[in-house]
């Protein structure tokens, strides 16, 4: 079914029947948006979320008001809930309903986050060298490619032999074209790992039949090796250690614009967000302060 916008914005309060081809009118619409295939199954599996809840009522302001109220009641965390309603809205900008968007929820920004969540540096050595001594070197590599260049996890392809011969890689994401420098040491451990693998040229990180790593196999081993180096699993996911580079390259530079540029932000918003102190490190600021004796 082809989804066609309509012209000029729906009366206020108007109500559209939902159709279940619209999900994947939106799969094909969030791929010509060149939207990362991560945020696709996101905002896919948020749509399919409100339809199931929808069942056979109208799509009106109401009834998606009353699926935000719904999330909430059901105890989810701010930032989830705002993530499903930005995947909602796609949807509706889509469709042209735009009398149907919802607004997100308004969240003060956090002045330190939470200490159980945030990877520490000596918790990715430990879990370097647990990748070593278990004998799973591309595991080893894999964690100081995306801990050495703060590249995400959807990027890891884009490290090739022809990108270590050329000292850098080049990286196409939502219409954006990036490069990325790739440290000396980095790039001369992982020339020597493809050669003993016989990897002449394309991805260096691949599966045995030679295919390019996934997304969810390379968290699966990540979550695996958590338990072995007895760092927290709920610490341990590729994101982390991209936010692991970000605040070490900060605190190395103290240039939030060039950190910005290197993480391939286009907002200096988003790259702040990355930067916040745990809490612990936020208590001892506030000591510091001496206002208690």
């Amino acid at each position: 079914m082809q989804i066609e916008k309509s012209q000029g914005r729906p009366a206020q309060g108007a109500a559209h029947l939902w159709d279940k081809s619209f999900l994947t009118a939106f799969h094909r619409y969030l791929r010509s948006k060149e939207r990362a295939a991560a945020t696709v199954q996101k905002y896919l599996r948020a749509a399919g979320e409100f339809a199931a809840w929808l069942g056979e009522r109208p799509v009106c302001g109401e009834t998606a008001a009353a699926w935000k109220a719904a999330l909430l009641s059901r105890g989810q965390r701010a930032a989830t809930v705002n993530g499903k309603l930005a995947a909602l809205n796609a949807l509706f900008g889509m469709l042209g309903w735009h009398d149907c968007r919802v607004q997100a929820l308004r969240v003060q920004r956090r002045a330190f986050c939470d200490d159980a969540r945030e990877l520490t540096y000596a918790e990715y050595l430990r879990l370097v060298r647990t990748a070593r001594k278990k004998g799973d070197e591309r595991l080893a590599l894999l964690l100081e490619t995306i801990g050495g260049t703060g590249i995400r996890v959807s990027e890891v392809r884009a490290v090739t032999v022809e990108a270590l011969r050329r000292g850098k890689a080049e990286i196409s994401l939502k219409g954006k074209i990036r490069t990325v420098l790739l440290p000396g040491k980095l790039c001369r451990k992982l020339m020597a790992y493809a050669a003993r693998k016989k990897i002449a040229s394309g991805a260096v990180f691949r599966t045995r039949s030679g295919s390019p790593m996934s997304r969810k196999w390379i968290w699966e081993q990540m979550k695996a090796l958590s338990l072995s180096a007895g760092v927290a699993p709920g610490k341990v996911f590729p994101h982390n250690l991209r936010h692991l580079f970000a605040r070490t390259f900060y605190h190395a530079t103290h240039d939030i614009a060039q950190l910005a540029d290197v993480l391939g932000h286009s907002s200096l918003s988003t790259t702040r967000i990355y930067l916040i102190s745990t809490g612990t490190e936020h208590r001892r600021t506030l000591d510091r302060l001496g206002f208690v004796s």
